[in-house]
This record gives structure tokens, sequence and C-alpha cells, in this order.
């Protein structure tokens, strides 16, 4: 068991880390050579040109000015500037929302703390029975701070359970008020929008075979009948595997062509030559240009027969179509709604906005989903128990005392005191971090077997089978294992009847594993964050020899976006480990706020300059977030229960039985009265939406407006795309202007040069957030200014 010299060990060696991290950042970030990694959102939104671009050679990589190294801190107070509706306006409703997150931390913990470190700690450090206990019980000095201190019977548990009440009443009190303020934004972000494609849009999936009828026809025989006054058009998806790979070959020979056409403008003198053969390392050496040209017209024409072959083939239509209508209210209605008398069949659903679309689960059916998400509930739930196995064996390296016992032979590495303050107070948390490193990626690939369309969709899915993960692991599963290792000697010399006992006093023993996983997990992992070590190597290793366009250029800056998957529910299970240990180890408090205060600074800096969100949900997450802290709640109270039994508080116990019931019952109202916000459409919201716009609008031809909204990749004229000139220079981007790429390539679109230079303008379709004017209501309301590009369709992500 970690001692207080051991956490101090543990402590140090964290808040150096962070600092290190910290100031390493601070450095780094004003390097010319570094701009593109610490400010790309910045950059995509053309609002920043490269410095770089001005002084003598050594300036475009190190930072001359000896002046700014003075004020290097000064990106804390600029990541605080940004108001809410400007972090809205820049980044959009998830990121700001996800910042609330940490702000709702904050709000709840530090009264929270105040309280319990002000009236329990004394309560809890004169009681004293844990110096009357047998010696082999394994325990430390923060143990004397905890419940595990109060004698059996005492009538100072009182305090414990009137403080549990008045925490569970402030939680539910923020909860609440948060939740209806996150509706009232999500709910005025949606009004204040402009036209959307998918507000006019439903997915219909399972759509059936109808004998001597397409599937195109098939729709809008079913659409005309059932939604006469209404439906207005569809858009057919492919089967255009063969097609993506096509694409993406063109796509490499463009590149290839452009790389060539810019060594060709630096050396007019010299005309670029290659070779025919393997890799161009051997064969006829070819002008580079005109070859290259040649393959992309041989790539266009057989390109151009696929294509054919597609569209003429019935059977490359799956049977999942974007069905468009001339209103949000007929939208509404219809996704809405069950649309057969077989529930199995055309099954609609909102569609995702177009950059949220994961094409290549559009067309499963209705029986293999129901397998699908049968399999990944096995599969997970074997997942989790195996991973038992790994995280037992970490937890003995928390609890040495109890290993020598099993292992005696280990004794004299251990001893050594600082092997044993390391391995006690600081490898635990790095082991366990080490472990869940691969887990989301895992994860997501299970949800995407599970087949949902949507990217934002999946992201939900895999942070909820990671909370689950982390709650059965990490938590419970912490606490168990540990307790096999730790009170093994005691467990084999005591009457079974004592058993109960020592495990009661054993749960907030483990607050110390807990302590050293939030110093690693949420200092130096958070601190370590914002340093963007791995980006930074990789941005100038794929600069220095991968990068021949800005294209490419801009496509090895990419700088991601915030990953819900693993972040949410990391920020879940500190708010479990600080309502569960409120009542009964509060030191735990102090350590869990500096997490939420430091997580917050870091995100916000990196949402506004550095993440780019691949799509907007309008904060569709929430719900899950206020569900979970709801759970931490009623685990909280069951534990704090189940350990005043092992106390013999018979008379205080039953006082906590009505806890869980009024918890339970607040999480009921607020399901009722809120989430409806976060999963349907109102059809008053939509009625009164469409009659502004047909009074504003009365000649809107909205079938132009959705009529290559989804369209499917293979429409996608390639034949049209210009070969352009573009300027790269390793060590200056001049500015650019896009021209549009009829593949729609995920892949950032080409540039041409401009002069003079102006600031770089990448027209990615990731690189357009919504703009929002704030007004001075509450909640914010915002004014949408700008739409996205018309469409979206990854030809590489396909069916």
């Amino acid at each position: 068991m970690a001692t207080l010299s051991d956490i101090g060990v543990s402590a140090l060696i964290n808040i150096l880390s962070a600092i290190a991290f910290l100031l390493a950042f601070a450095f780094l970030r004003i390097q010319p050579v570094n701009d593109r990694v610490y400010f790309p959102k910045w950059y995509i939104n053309g609002s920043r040109s490269n410095p770089r671009g001005s002084g003598n050679f050594v300036g475009k990589f190190v930072n001359l000015n000896f002046k700014t190294y003075l004020t290097f801190l000064n990106w804390m107070p600029q990541a605080m500037k940004m108001s809410e509706s400007e972090i809205i306006n820049h980044a959009g409703l998830d990121s700001a929302v996800f910042l609330r997150i940490y702000i709702l931390g904050l709000k709840i913990f530090v009264p929270m703390a105040v309280l319990a470190l002000l009236i329990l700690i004394p309560v809890n450090v004169s009681s004293g029975t844990l110096f009357f206990l047998r010696k082999e019980l394994v325990l430390s000095d923060i143990d004397k701070l905890s419940i595990s201190n109060v004698r059996p019977k005492s009538i100072r548990f009182f305090f414990h359970i009137g403080l549990e009440y008045l925490f569970t009443l402030w939680i539910c009190y923020m909860l609440y008020k948060e939740y209806d303020y996150v509706a009232s934004m999500r709910l005025q972000f949606l009004a204040s929008q402009r036209r959307r494609a998918e507000q006019f849009t439903v997915v219909v999936r399972s759509i059936p075979h109808v004998s001597g009828r397409s599937v195109s026809d098939t729709v809008d025989h079913f659409f005309q009948k059932n939604h006469p006054n209404n439906y207005l058009c569809h858009q057919a998806v492919y089967n255009a595997n063969k097609f993506a790979k096509l694409a993406r070959k063109r796509d490499r020979l463009q590149n290839w062509l452009d790389y060539n056409l810019l060594k060709f403008e630096r050396h007019p003198d010299k005309k670029p030559t290659t070779k025919k053969g393997f890799l161009g390392l051997w064969g006829e050496s070819v002008d580079s240009i005109e070859y290259y040209k040649q393959q992309i017209k041989q790539f266009d024409k057989i390109m151009t027969l696929e294509q054919q072959k597609i569209l003429k083939d019935s059977k490359s239509i799956l049977p999942v179509a974007f069905v468009s209508f001339d209103s949000r209210w007929g939208a509404a209605v219809c996704a809405q709604t069950q649309q057969s008398k077989n529930p199995t069949l055309w099954l609609t659903n909102w569609a995702p906005e177009p950059r949220d679309v994961y094409w290549r689960n559009l067309a499963i059916p209705f029986v293999s989903l129901s397998i699908r998400k049968l399999v990944i509930t096995l599969s997970v739930f074997a997942l989790v128990f195996f991973y038992m196995i790994p995280i037992a064996f970490v937890q003995s390296l928390a609890n040495l005392e109890g290993l020598e016992r099993v292992a005696p032979f280990l004794r004299p590495v251990i001893e050594l005191k600082f092997i044993k303050s390391f391995l006690q107070g600081f490898l635990p948390g790095l082991a366990l971090k080490i472990f869940l490193y691969i887990l989301p990626t895992v994860l997501m690939i299970m949800s995407k077997i599970e087949g949902h369309i949507a990217l934002s969709t999946l992201e939900r899915k895999t942070a909820a089978k990671y909370y689950y993960f982390m709650l059965v692991n990490v938590f419970l599963g912490s606490i168990v294992t540990g307790t096999a290792f730790q009170q093994l000697h005691a467990f084999l010399h005591q009457s079974p009847t004592q058993i109960p006992r020592t495990i009661g006093v054993s749960i907030p023993t483990k607050a110390t594993f807990f302590i050293t996983y939030i110093m690693v997990d949420g200092w130096a992992a958070v601190a370590g964050e914002i340093l963007r070590l791995k980006p930074l190597v990789i941005y100038h290793l794929k600069n220095m020899f991968l990068v021949k366009t800005e294209r490419d250029r801009v496509k090895a800056m990419d700088p991601g976006s915030v990953d819900f998957p693993e972040t949410l529910p990391s920020l879940q299970l500190y708010f479990l480990l600080g309502i569960v240990y409120a009542v009964v180890t509060p030191i735990l408090l102090p350590f869990i706020l500096v997490f939420f205060a430091l997580a917050y600074l870091v995100y916000r800096h990196q949402i506004i300059n550095v993440y780019n969100q691949h799509y907007e949900s309008a904060a569709a997450f929430w719900p899950q977030v206020h569900s979970r802290i709801i759970a931490s709640l009623v685990i909280s109270q069951l534990l704090l229960m189940g350990l005043l039994s092992t106390k013999k508080a018979a008379n205080s116990t039953p006082f906590l039985v009505v806890l869980p019931i009024l918890t339970l019952s607040f999480h009921k109202y607020c399901k009722y009265r809120f989430e409806p916000a976060f999963r349907e459409y109102p059809l008053e919201e939509a009625m009164a939406k469409d009659t502004m716009e047909r009074t504003a609008e009365p000649d809107l031809n909205l079938k132009s407006y959705l009529a290559d909204a989804y369209l499917h990749p293979i429409f996608r004229s390639f034949e049209e795309q210009e070969l352009v000139e573009v300027r790269v220079d390793k060590h200056q981007t001049h500015a650019a202007t896009p021209i549009t790429s009829e593949l729609s390539s995920p892949s950032p679109p080409h540039y041409v040069h401009q002069t003079p230079p102006s600031p770089p303008q990448y027209a990615h379709y990731q690189s357009s957030p919504p703009q929002y004017v704030y007004n001075s209501n509450s909640p914010p309301s915002y004014e949408y200014h700008s739409t996205y590009p018309p469409h979206y369709a990854y030809y590489n992500e396909e069916p």
C-alpha cells in the first residue's frame, strides 16, 4: 500500500513532468518551423500566414525575437479570452459544450471539496479506530483520513450520511441547470441555422426488392404514394468499390504530376524525368510531366468505363437511399414515424450531415444489424472480462506488501526505498494507462462492425463501450483485485464472518491507487496533450520526406479533432471517482480539482488553435454525459450503504435507502423533460421554420439545392478536373486559392498560385465551420451566416 511518501514521490514526478511538458510547449510553439503544428486551425480557416515567409534563413526555423521568450507563457491568458459564443463561431457547438463539462466538474467539486475537507477530515481523524485493527491488514496514513478510521456503530456516521444527501442534492441541482442550458443552446443553435441539406433529408434503409422494379423506381413509387404532398426526390447509393480504388490511384498520379510541375517551375532549364520501371527505380527514362499526364488520361478512360458499367447495372444500386422532402415538416414526419406494417422494412432516420456520413455501413440489412449488435455485445463482455487479468497484475504492483507475502523472493528488490516508492507511487498508474492506450481503437472497430451510419454515432457508441470498460476494470476491478492481494494474509487468518468487514475497510483504502492514477493520467498526460509531441515528430518527418505539393503539406498538418471516444469516458471516470470518494476519502478531491482546471485550460487552447472537428452533432452526446454522472451518484450511494453495513451502523444505514430512489426519479424526469431535444425535431419548430423561409424566399428552388447534397461519389465528373500548377517551397509557402476537385477527394483540393500572396484559404469540406453571431440572450442564440459546401461524398468510403 502506497504511503504518504510514495504519494509525494508520485506527485513530484508528475508535477515535474507536467511543468516540463508545458515549458517545452511554450518554447516550441513560438518557433516558426512548428507554427503549422501548434496553430493548424488558423491555417485551415485561412486567417494565418506562415511566419517562415520572411526573414533570413535561420529566422525561418528559429524565433530570433528574444522579447517573445519573456512572454512565452502568454498562451494561458490568450486561451481564456475567447468567449463561449466566439468558440461556437470558431469551432462549433460540440466543442463549446465539451468544454462546459470541465466547468461543470469544477462547479460540482469545488464546494464539495471545501465541505468534505473541513467537516469529514476532522471527523475521520479524531476517531482513530485503525490503530486498534489487527496488524495483518495493510493500511496507510491516508486511510486514517478516510471513513475507515471511524469506529463501528459510531454516531459520527451521520456526518457522512448528511453530506451524502447534501452532495446528491447539489449534484442534481447542477445537472438540472446544465441540462436545461445545453438543451436550450442546442434548440437555438438548430433554429438559428439557415437551410441545411440534412434538415430536409431522411436516410431510408432496408428497401424491399420488388420484382420488375429497380430500387430507384421502388423508392419513387413508395414515397409518392405515402408522402404525396411532401416527397421531392431521392439519391441512390451505389456499390462502387472498384471505382474507388481507381480514384485513389488516380489521385496519387495527380499528386506526382503536381510535384513534377513544381520542380519544372523552379528549374525551367531542366525538365524532370522518371523511369518507367518498378517504383521508378529502373527502366526507360521519360519526361515525368508527359508520363504522368498520359497515365492520368488512361485512368480517366478506365474510370469512365467503370462509371458507365455501374450506372447501367441495376444490381449496383444498394437497398438504401437519401430521400429529400420539400419541407422540414415533411422530413420530420417521415424520420420520426414507422413507414411500413413490417417494422423491419423501410427504416427511416434523420440523415446525418453530409460530412458525418459513414458510407460503408449504409446498406447493412436489418437482420444483419441485429446479429452484429449481439456479436459485438458478447465481444465487449469478453474483452472486459479477459482484461481483468492484466488489470489484476497492475494492481499487484500497487500493493507490494501483499505481493511480498505471496512472493517472498521479491522482497530484497522491493525493499529498496527508491524502487519501492517508484513502484507504488508512479508505476501502477502508468502501467494502467498503457494497458488502456489501444482500447479506443479496438472499440471503434467494434462500433463500425455494429453498423452505425454516422461518424458522430460511432464515436458516441465507442465512448459508451469505453466507459463500461473503465467502470468494470479500472474502478470496480481495481477495488476487487486490489483487495484480493492486499488482504490475502488477513483472509487466511481470520474467521469467515470477518471477511465482509475487511472488504468494507479496503474500499476506501484504494484511494491511494486512484490518486496515483489521477496524477499520471490527469496531470502529466493532459500536459503532454498540449505538447503534441507525436504530431510534431510526424509532421516534420512527412515534411522532410513525403511533402511534394501544398496538398501534401495540408494533409501532413491535419490536426484531427477532439477524441470524444477516449476523452468523454475518461471525464466520466473522474466524475465517478470524485463522487464516490467525496464522502469516503475526501483527500482525493483536490487531485480531481487540479485535473479539471488543468484539462479545461489545455483543451480550451487546443480547440481554439488546433482541433478541426470533422462533424457537428449539436451536442448530441450530452444525454450520455448526464446519464453517466447520475450512474456515478447511484454507485456512490450503494457503495456507502455497503460500507456502513460492514461498520455495524444498522441505525444509520437505512437513511441511505431512499437516496438511490430519489436519484433515479430525478434522472427519469430529466430524461422525459430534456432528452427529446437531442433525439427528435419538434414538428412545431419545423413548421415555423418552413413558414418563415417560404415568406422570405417564395421562389426558392429547393430541388436544385438538394440535388447533389448527398450525391454518390461515382457521379462526380473527374474528367473536368483541371491540372494546375502548385507552388510549394520547403522554407516558404506562398498563398493559394482552391480549385474544387470534382472527385471530391477526402484529401485537400489542389491550389493555384496567386500573385500577390494572400493568406491561404483551404476549401476542404472539414475546413468551413458554420458562422454564428452571438446575441445577448441567455442561453446564447446564434445567427447562421454561411453554409458548408453543398456535397461531401467520400469516394473511398463507399459501401
